[in-house]
């Protein structure tokens, strides 16, 4: 049986860490910078977990 192959859509916005979760950059930092906060846009440059629920659903596609 051959290989899986990686959805690409989902390697490009999601990565995983050493420990096996996901994380991935919010929303929010691709137009109209100007009308946001400069607090907004400096915590939109963080990324975050991917919650447990999204996860299972996510995990095998990479």
């Amino acid at each position: 049986m051959p290989k899986m192959k990686t959805k690409k859509a989902i390697a490009k916005r999601f990565r995983k860490t050493a420990s096996g979760k996901i994380r991935h950059l919010g929303a929010g930092r691709g137009h109209i910078l100007t009308s946001k906060s400069s607090k907004r846009k400096r915590q939109a440059r963080r990324g975050s977990l991917l919650a447990k629920s999204e996860e299972k659903r996510l995990i095998h596609l990479f």
